[in-house]
C-alpha cells in the first residue's frame, strides 16, 4: 500500500492519522504541491485532479481523503476479522467535518506576496506540463483555469466571510458536542476525530489559535489530550514542533526562489 501526500496537507494529515490509528503499513511518498510535483505528468495521469493524498492498494487507487479513511476502516475489519457496531455517528461527524473546504481560509490567510508567488509558479509549471504530455493537455488546461478562478475567488471578501463563518459553525457544533463527550461522536477515539484533528492544525499554522480555538475551552482541552496520541505526533506533531516546523516550509522556497532565478535571462 502506498500514500502520496504532503506533511502540510491537511487532507493528507486526515488519511496518515487515520493509518497511524489502525497501525496499517504502508509506504509513504512526498509529493510537494508547491513545487508542482503533483502535477507532473506521471503522477497526473494517475491522478488528473492533482490533489492530495492519494492511496494505492494495489489496482485499487483513492482520492478523496473521506473515501480512503472509509477504505481503511473496512480493510481493517478485513484485517481483524472483527465486526464491529455500526456507529452512525461517526459517519454524520465524518461528513460533516469533510462538508468544510479549508482551501480559500487558508489562501485569504496566506500573505498575499508569497500567495501571487506561488499561484504565477504553478501557472508555468502548467503551460510547461500541456507542450510535455499532449495528451494530457486538455486537463492541464482544466486545472490552469481553476487556478485562475482561484485567484478570482481569493479577493472577494464575500468569499472569505463565508469560508470563515462555515468554520465557525463547524467549530461551535464540535464544542457543544464535546460539552457532552469526550471525543467526537463519543468516549472513544474515531475516525471522525482523524479528521478533524487537522483542522486544528491548519489553525494553528495559520497563527490564529486566539481567534479560533482558545476562545472555545472544550476544544482547547480536547486539542491539547489528542496531542498526546501517537498518531497524532507522526502525522502532524514532528512537523510543528522546533526546525521541523519550517524544514519543509524552507525547501519549498528555496526551490521556488532557485527555479525563478533559473528563468530568468
Amino acid at each position: 500500500m502506498q500514500l502520496y501526500h504532503h506533511p502540510y496537507s491537511l487532507d493528507s494529515q486526515k488519511v496518515r492519522m487515520a493509518l497511524e490509528e489502525k497501525g496499517i503499513d504502508y509506504t509513504s511518498y512526498h509529493v510537494n504541491p508547491l513545487t508542482g510535483k503533483n502535477m507532473s505528468v506521471d503522477f497526473f495521469r494517475m491522478n488528473p485532479s492533482a490533489k492530495l493524498p492519494v492511496f494505492q492498494n494495489g489496482a485499487h487507487v483513492i482520492y478523496r481523503a473521506i473515501d480512503i479513511i472509509q477504505y481503511l476502516d473496512r480493510l481493517a475489519v478485513h484485517l481483524s476479522g472483527e465486526i464491529p457496531a455500526v456507529n452512525t455517528e461517526v459517519h454524520q461527524w465524518m461528513q460533516k467535518v469533510d462538508a468544510w473546504n479549508p482551501k480559500m481560509f487558508t489562501l485569504t490567510h496566506t500573505p498575499v506576496k508569497y500567495r501571487a508567488f506561488v499561484s504565477k509558479f504553478i501557472r508555468r509549471v502548467l503551460i510547461a506540463r500541456m507542450a510535455e504530455a499532449p495528451d494530457l493537455a486538455s486537463m492541464y488546461h482544466v486545472k490552469l483555469r481553476e487556478a485562475y478562478e482561484t485567484e478570482d475567488k481569493v479577493k472577494d471578501p464575500e468569499i472569505m466571510k463565508q469560508s470563515e463563518e462555515e468554520l465557525s459553525k463547524l467549530l461551535d457544533d464540535v464544542e457543544a458536542q464535546l460539552s457532552k463527550t469526550k471525543y467526537l461522536a463519543g468516549d472513544e477515539f474515531s475516525p471522525a476525530d482523524s479528521m478533524f484533528i487537522p483542522i486544528l492544525a491548519r489553525i494553528t499554522l495559520l497563527d490564529l489559535d486566539e481567534e479560533y480555538i482558545s476562545c472555545r475551552p472544550k476544544i482547547l482541552e480536547y486539542y491539547n489530550l489528542v496531542k498526546h496520541r501517537p498518531s497524532y505526533k507522526i502525522a502532524i506533531g514532528k512537523y510543528f514542533n522546533g526546525w521541523k516546523k519550517y524544514r519543509s516550509l524552507f525547501k519549498t522556497s528555496f526551490f521556488l526562489c532557485v527555479r525563478t532565478l533559473l528563468r530568468r535571462p
